[in-house]
C-alpha cells in the first residue's frame, strides 16, 4: 500500500551498454508530445494541470546538485535523498541521514555525526528509534556555507558538498562506513563536538576522544597535530587538503584504524551473479591512498550480508537498528545465498473443485468493471495484478476463453497506459530523470514516492501476458513500454543517462526505500516491502518469458535479498534485530532510524501484519523460509486483533498458509461464504492458493532448483518439485537435493522429483546412533516409551544465550563407535512454549570420548525462538552451530550428553520425550 508520504526528453545514451542489458537504447524525444516507443509512447511533457516534484509547500523544485552532478540521473528514494531533493523550503541542508553505523545530517557548518547506541520506544510502544543525534560536527574554521550539495555518488556512498566562497569542503560518506573521508580548503579542519571530549589518545595528527559515551579518531595529515580547546578541536592540513574521521568500535581498535584512515573510499559497486539456485553478489569500495600505499579500507556488514558470508570477519562490532553489525578488514565481500524462488501460479491438479473455480474466476471476468473504477497509477496496479493472477488458474483448468477474456482485459488496459495523449498516460520529466503515471497518486509525482510499488503490478501483468502472448512482449510492439517502466524502478545500468541506477532498491541496506525526498527526522523508510518484491518477482517472471537473462537474474538478485532483509528486519525472524524494550514480534514500516508497528493510514493490526504480504503471488514464497516468524506473526496480529482477521482475512489465511497450509484452509473453510476480498485478491485466487499448499505443503526454501522458476514443497517428509519453463523446448531441471524434473515447452511441471538424496534427512529413529530422550535425563537406543515430556525451566528474563542455566540434562555412557568421515551431529527436539512470547530454548551436545569425565568435544547450536502458540515445534540442528570446541574422535565407552535451557524467556516450556521426534543423531558407525 502506498504512503501519503511528504514521499523523456533525454540525450541519447550510451545504446551498446543498454542493447547488452536487453533494455534498448533510450529514445531521444523530439519536440512533440508523444514519444514513440514500440507500438507505445509515453509524453514529454506532463498532462495540463498535474505537477513534478514540488517542495512541501508545493513549489517546483530541481535537484540540489553541483556543476560536476549536472544533468546525471539523481538517485531519488535514496538513504541520503534529501542531500539532492529540497523538500523543505527553509531547509537547504539536508534532513538526517543514516548511514549506519554513523548517521549524519548536513548543516551550514559541515556535517553532523552521530552514533546512537541506545534505542528509545516511542509512540505508545508501537516505534523504536535510534534516532540521529550529534556527538560531533566535521567542517572547516569559518564555514558557513548557504546550502549543501551532491557533489557526486556510486552504489551506496554519496560526496555532500559545501562552499561559502572562501571555502569548499566535500566529505564521502555510505551505509557500513566507520570513516568519514573529508577534504577541503580555504580553513584548517576543525571538529565541534557536543560536549568536552575526553581524550584518550593523543598521537600528534591522530586524536581519540571520547564524546557522550562513543570513541572517535581523528586523522589529519602526517606532520600536523591537533589542538583541542573546549569543545573545538581544530588542525591545521600542512598545506594538504584531506583529513578524516572514524568512529570506533572500542578504544583499542585505534592502531587498526589508523591503518586505513588515508584510505580514502572514492566508490562503491555491486555485482551480482545467479548460478543453478545460488545467488552471489560481491560488495566492493573503491580507494586511494592520500599517503602511503594502504589501499584497504573497513566495512561494517549489516546482519542480512554477515549470515550469509563465509569471509572473515574482525571481532569488531558496531550497534544499528538492523541489529548488530559485524566488521570486516577488506574492500571487499561476497555473499551466497540460495535464491527465492518464483512461480507464475501455484500449479494445478492440486485439490481445487475446477467447477468451484470456475464460478469464482467468471465473477471476476464478468464483473461489470473489474478494475473496480481504478484511475491513478496504484489502484489500476493492483487490479492489473489481481486479474493477472487469475489468468494461469484459468489456463490450468482448461478455460481458455476465459484466459484470453482475461489476458485482454490486461492488454486493453495496459496499452491504454503505454500510450500517450489519453485520460492515463506516462510522462518522463527530464530534469529528475524518471518516468511518472498520471494520474498519480500517494506522492509518486510531487515527492516521486513509490513508483516500485506502483509500477511493479505493470510488470508483473505484462509478464503474465508475455508467457502466452511473445508477439504482445515484443520490443517492437509492447515490452518496450515495459521496459521503460523497469528503467524508472529497477534500472540495472550505471550508464543510461536517462534514469538513475536501481532507483529504490539500496543494495547495500538489502531493500528498497519508498520516500522519493528522504525527507523524515527518521531518515527514508518502507512500508509495504511485499509491493517491493512483487517488481522483483515481476522481473524474473518477465525476463523468463522474453528470454532476457539480465533481467530475470536481477530480479533473482533483488528478490533474494530483499527477502532476507525482510525475514530480519520486518519480522525479526532470528529475534535478534529489534530491541528487547519493543514488545512486538513484526513492524508495519522500517525506518532509517528503526522500525514502527503502525502503517500509513490505520492502526488497524489487520493491515499492520497484511502490508507485508500482499500481494500474495507465486513470488511471495520467500516468506515461507522462517515458519517460526509466520506463526509468531499470526499469533501477535490475532491478539492485537482480539481474534482472528476479519478485514483483510483473506490475505492473513494465505500468509499462515506458508507455515501451516492446513490451519489456513481450515479457515478458508469455515469463512470464505461471507467476506469481502482485498481489493488485489479475489476469492478464485485465494482458493486455489489455500487448497494448493493443503495439499502440497508449505514452501521448502532449504532445497532450490536450477532454475528461479522452480520451487520445492514439503508436507510431513514427502517433497514435491515445481518448474516452469517459459521456453520453446522441453528441459531438465534439477534441485539440490539431486532431484531433477523433466518439465515441457511452455508448461508447469509437477512431481516427486527422480533420482537424488536427500542432504539431510530426518534423523531416524532406532538405530544404533540414534537415542530418544527419556525423562529422567537419559538417551538411549530403545523405543517403545510412552510419550511425555520435562519441564525447561525459564530463564527468568535474563539472556544466557550460549550459557547453560539450569538445564535439563539427558546422558548416554559406555557408546563404541567409529568417527564417521565427513559426518555431524544431528538433532530435533520438540519443544512447546504455549501461550508464552519471547521465549528461545538452546541445546549443548559434548562427547567425552572414553568415558573419563573429560569432554574433548562440545557444541553449542544457536537458540530456536519459539512461537506463542500451543503445539510442539520442531528444533533442530539446522539452526547452526554457535560455537564449538574440540575435536571429534572415535568413541571407546565414551559418553554422550545433551543439555537443553532457557536461552531468553520469563517462562517455563516442555520438551518432550519418549518418542521419535526427540532424538540426538551421532556421526558414528
Amino acid at each position: 500500500m502506498p504512503a501519503p508520504r511528504t514521499r523523456p526528453a533525454a540525450a541519447l545514451v550510451l545504446v551498446s551498454a543498454l542493447a547488452a542489458l536487453g533494455l534498448g537504447p533510450a529514445a531521444a524525444p523530439a519536440a512533440a508530445a508523444a514519444v514513440p516507443t514500440g507500438a507505445g509512447s509515453y509524453s514529454d511533457t506532463r498532462p495540463a494541470g498535474t505537477s513534478g516534484p514540488t517542495t512541501n509547500t508545493g513549489a517546483p523544485v530541481t535537484p540540489k546538485v553541483t556543476p560536476a552532478a549536472q544533468g546525471k540521473p539523481v538517485p531519488t528514494n535514496d538513504w541520503w535523498s534529501s542531500l539532492a531533493f529540497q523538500r523543505y523550503g527553509d531547509n537547504p541542508y539536508s534532513t538526517p541521514m543514516y548511514g549506519h553505523p554513523l548517521t549524519y545530517q548536513a548543516v551550514a557548518g559541515g556535517l553532523e555525526l552521530g552514533y546512537p547506541t541506545t534505542p528509545a520506544v516511542v509512540g505508545d510502544g508501537r516505534q523504536y528509534e535510534f534516532a540521529h543525534k550529534a556527538d560531533l560536527t566535521l567542517g572547516l574554521t569559518g564555514l558557513n556555507s548557504p546550502d549543501t550539495k551532491a557533489d557526486s555518488w556510486s552504489d551506496w556512498t554519496v560526496t555532500p558538498y559545501w562552499s561559502d566562497g572562501a571555502r569548499t569542503l566535500r566529505t564521502t560518506i555510505g551505509h557500513g562506513m566507520p570513516f568519514v573521508y573529508a577534504k577541503g580548503t580555504g580553513g584548517d579542519a576543525r571538529i565541534t563536538t557536543a560536549g568536552a571530549p575526553t581524550v584518550f589518545a593523543d598521537q600528534g595528527n591522530v586524536l581519540g576522544i571520547t564524546v557522550a559515551g562513543h570513541h572517535y579518531a581523528l586523522f589529519s595529515p602526517t606532520g600536523t597535530d591537533w589542538t583541542v580547546s573546549g569543545s573545538s578541536i581544530t588542525a591545521g592540513l600542512g598545506g594538504k587538503d584531506y583529513f578524516s574521521v572514524a568512529v570506533l568500535p572500542s578504544t583499542d581498535a585505534l592502531a587498526t584504524y589508523r591503518r586505513y584512515a588515508f584510505s580514502f573510499v572514492t566508490g562503491s559497486t555491486v555485482n551480482w551473479s545467479y548460478d543453478a539456485g545460488t545467488v552471489r553478489a560481491t560488495y566492493a569500495l573503491t580507494t586511494e591512498a592520500k599517503e602511503g600505499t594502504e589501499r584497504g579500507t573497513l566495512q561494517a556488514l549489516y546482519r542480512h550480508q554477515w549470515l550469509n558470508t563465509t569471509d572473515p570477519l574482525t571481532p569488531y562490532t558496531y550497534v544499528s537498528p538492523r541489529g548488530t553489525m559485524k566488521v570486516r578488514e577488506s574492500a571487499s565481500f561476497t555473499t551466497a545465498q540460495k535464491a527465492a524462488a518464483t512461480l507464475p501460479a501455484l500449479p494445478g491438479g492440486t485439490g481445487a473443485d475446477t467447477t468451484r473455480l470456475r464460478g469464482y474466476l467468471n465473477e471476476v471476468a464478468n464483473s461489470a468493471d473489474p478494475f473496480s473504477g481504478a484511475v491513478d497509477t496504484y489502484w489500476t496496479g493492483k487490479a492489473l495484478g489481481k486479474i493477472a493472477q487469475l489468468v494461469p488458474l484459468a489456463d490450468q483448468i482448461g478455460e481458455t476463453a476465459l484466459r484470453d477474456k482475461l489476458l485482454g482485459q490486461i492488454k486493453g488496459r495496459l496499452q491504454d497506459w503505454f500510450t500517450a495523449g489519453g485520460a492515463n498516460e506516462f510522462s518522463y520529466d527530464g530534469t529528475w530523470k524518471t518516468l511518472t503515471g498520471y494520474p498519480a497518486s500517494y506522492g509518486s509525482d510531487t515527492e516521486l514516492n513509490d513508483h516500485h510499488f506502483h509500477y511493479g503490478y505493470y510488470v508483473y501483468a505484462a509478464a503474465i501476458v508475455a508467457q502466452y502472448d511473445a508477439g504482445w512482449a515484443a520490443d517492437s510492439a509492447w515490452g518496450a513500454m515495459v521496459k521503460t517502466l523497469v528503467r524508472d524502478t529497477a534500472n540495472p545500468s550505471r550508464t543510461d543517462t536517462s534514469f538513475p541506477f536501481l532507483r529504490g532498491f539500496d543494495v547495500y541496506a538489502g531493500h528498497s526505500w519508498a520516500s522519493g525526498h528522504q525527507g523524515f527526522a527518521a531518515g527514508n523508510n518502507q512500508e509495504s516491502s511485499s509491493e517491493s518484491t512483487n517488481l522483483s518477482a515481476a522481473l524474473v517472471l518477465w525476463g523468463a518469458a522474453t528470454g532476457n537473462t539480465q533481467l530475470r537474474d536481477l530480479g533473482t538478485y533483488l528478490l533474494t535479498t530483499e527477502g532476507e532483509a525482510i525475514a530480519q528486519y520486518w519480522f525479526d525472524a532470528d529475534q535478534q534485530v529489534f530491541p528487547g524494550s519493543f514488545q512486538h514480534d513484526t513492524v508495519g514500516m522500517v525506518w532509517g532510524s528503526g522500525a514502527a508497528y503502525a502503517t500509513w493510514w490505520t492502526a488497524n493490526p489487520e493491515e499492520i501484519h497484511g502490508i507485508n504480504v500482499l500481494p500474495v503471488t507465486g513470488g511471495s514464497l520467500h516468506l515461507g523460509g522462517h515458519k517460526d516468524a509466520v506463526r509468531r506473526n499470526i499469533a501477535e496480529m490475532e491478539r492485537e486483533n482480539g481474534g482472528p482477521a476479519v478485514e483483510w482475512r483473506d490475505l492473513l489465511w494465505e500468509f499462515q498458509s506458508f507455515a501451516d497450509p492446513a490451519a489456513a484452509k481450515a479457515k478458508w473453510d469455515a469463512g470464505n461464504a461471507g467476506y469481502t476480498p482485498e481489493a488485489g485478491e479475489s476469492k478464485a485466487h485465494t482458493y486455489h492458493w489455500l487448497t494448493a499448499l493443503d495439499t502440497l505443503g508449505a514452501p521448502d526454501a532449504t532445497v532450490t532448483g536450477s532454475i528461479p522458476t522452480s520451487a520445492v514443497f514439503a508436507k510431513g517428509t514427502a517433497r514435491t518439485y515445481v518448474a516452469h519453463n517459459h521456453g520453446a523446448t522441453a528441459r531438465t531441471v534439477t534441485f539440490s537435493d539431486g532431484k531433477s524434473l523433466s518439465v515441457p515447452a511452455r508448461s508447469t511441471a509437477t512431481g516427486t522429483g527422480t533420482g537424488g538424496t536427500d542432504p539431510g534427512p530426518d534423523p531416524e529413529p532406532s538405530t544404533g546412533n540414534t537415542f530418544q530422550l527419556r525423562t529422567g535425563g537419559t538417551l538411549t537406543t530403545a523405543t517403545g516409551a510412552t510419550a511425555g515430556s520435562d519441564t525447561v525451566p525459564s530463564a527468568q528474563g535474563s539472556n544466557h544465550d550460549g550459557t547453560p542455566n539450569r538445564p535439563l540434562v539427558y546422558q548416554v555412557t559406555g557408546v563404541n563407535g567409529t568417527l564417521r568421515a565427513g559426518g555431524s551431529t544431528a538433532f530435533r527436539l520438540q519443544l512447546d512454549a504455549g501461550t508464552a512470547v519471547g521465549l528461545g530454548q538452546q541445546a549443548r551436545i559434548s562427547y567425552d570420548l572414553t568415558g573419563d569425565g573429560t569432554f574433548e568435544r562440545t557444541e553449542t547450536y544457536h537458540y530456536f525462538a519459539t512461537d506463542p502458540v500451543t503445539g510442539w515445534e520442531e528444533y533442530a540442528q539446522t539452526r547452526g552451530l554457535k560455537s564449538a570446541t574440540g575435536t571429534l574422535g572415535d568413541l571407546r565407552g565414551g559418553t554422550v550428553r545433551l543439555e537443553v535451557w532457557s536461552a531468553i524467556g520469563n517462562a517455563d516450556s516442555r520438551l518432550q520425550t519418549g518418542t521419535d521426534r526427540s532424538v540426538v543423531v551421532i556421526p558414528y558407525d
